[in-house]
């Protein structure tokens, strides 16, 4: 079992989560992740730094941790090309540690170009079709690419890596699920569904499986959950919710009405270790073999210490469930 550490772009400045990056490889952490957004979910967090400059920075401040993005939308806000270039130069840069998380994006990030957000189906084919830009890419020489959504005019990418970086796909249900299968080397994935696991394989997918674990570490239970309910409520919003809100002030509006329980239902809270292992568990039980620590807790180096004496060795002791 790897595990991961999230950064939260969205909730610290850019300094800090370099920090924390550094932190997180001292601690033992097997790779680092974040995701690549223009605004944070709500207002609360108070931050949304570009995340390709911290993942450089990161790469020239580590020596071994894996880095990642979770994940990044190719085919919007970002025209692919630009992508292909940029994770290749980070893997090149990183030694060979980086891993390129993807997925079809949010409107809260995606819709600040001012072109619109499209109806589900059509953000999937275009960004199957950034999929294959970026592997077309990837393949080096001048490229061009002519797409109903997306076009490619005679472009190369000039600095390529030894070994291309994974490309992991985020999926929710079966359409992007055969994304992932059919132009991903992994998942991304933020709910233990072992179904989708099963999809996935099943339509041919292999790879690294990731699945991000809602926790929230304090030195007490009450802690940890006024923290969620202040800056991390959105995640009980669910996908479908979280992908179509324009704003920050919309999700506060939607979450507005979430209550303790629901926080204490969703996440580990507190500093109970067997209550962090109990979600954990979902996450191996469904198959995945990459386990992000997505810690909506009130004090990060808190939880640095506590994964490093606790959680750690009986995490990587979990045995993902036997493949499909």
């Amino acid at each position: 079992m790897r595990i991961g550490y999230k950064l939260a772009t969205e909730g610290f400045g850019p300094n800090e989560l370099i920090r924390q990056a550094v932190l997180a490889e001292e601690a033992g952490f097997d790779f680092v992740e974040m995701s690549d957004h223009y605004h944070p979910w709500v207002e609360a967090q108070g931050h949304s730094p570009f995340t390709w400059s911290l993942l450089a920075a990161i790469a020239v401040k580590t020596e071994r941790i894996g880095l990642a993005t979770g994940v990044t939308c190719p085919s919007m806000r970002y025209h692919p090309a630009i992508i292909a270039q940029a994770a290749a130069t980070m893997a090149i840069i990183s030694g060979g540690r980086f891993t390129l998380g993807v997925g079809a994006g949010e409107r809260l990030n995606e819709h600040v170009t001012g072109e619109g957000f499209p109806a589900r189906r059509a953000r999937h084919e275009r960004f199957r079709e950034a999929l294959e830009i970026i592997r077309l890419l990837w393949q080096g020489g001048y490229r061009s690419y002519d797409g109903k959504y997306l076009k490619l005019e005679d472009a190369r990418v000039f600095d390529l890596p030894e070994e291309l970086p994974v490309i992991a796909v985020a999926a929710s249900g079966p359409a992007s699920a055969r994304i992932a299968a059919e132009l991903g080397d992994g998942l991304f994935a933020v709910e233990p569904d072992g179904g989708l696991i099963s999809t996935w394989r099943e339509l041919g997918g292999d790879g690294p499986a990731y699945g991000e674990m809602p926790l929230a570490w304090a030195q007490d239970e009450d802690s940890a959950v006024r923290a969620v309910l202040e800056k991390n409520s959105f995640a009980l919003a669910g996908w479908k919710v979280m992908s179509e809100l324009p704003n920050p002030v919309n999700f506060e509006a939607v979450t507005a009405g979430v209550t303790p329980g629901q926080v204490r239902e969703q996440f580990a809270c507190g500093p109970d270790l067997e209550r962090h292992l109990a979600i954990a568990r979902r996450f191996a039980d469904a198959g995945f073999d990459h386990l992000v620590a997505m810690n909506a807790g009130p004090d990060p180096d808190g939880f640095m210490d506590f994964f490093a004496s606790e959680l750690a060795t009986p995490l990587r002791a979990l045995t993902p469930a036997t493949r499909h």
